[in-house]
């Protein structure tokens, strides 16, 4: 399994849209699925992008 800072990296950079891997997406779905701490970052990082999408329209 990633380690969680390998996967907060790959959480940035799919929020980036950046087309990961099928290998990271793999491992992202795997690990998350496993780390309730990775989740909650994830859903704070889409939060955050989602208010700011809603700040600068």
């Amino acid at each position: 399994m990633k380690k969680c800072r390998k996967i907060t990296d790959l959480i940035s950079k799919q929020q980036d849209q950046v087309r990961l891997s099928l290998f990271n997406r793999i491992a992202l779905a795997v690990h998350l699925s496993l780390c309730p701490r990775c989740r909650e970052y994830k859903k704070q990082i889409e939060l955050i992008s989602n208010a700011m999408h809603k700040i600068f329209r």
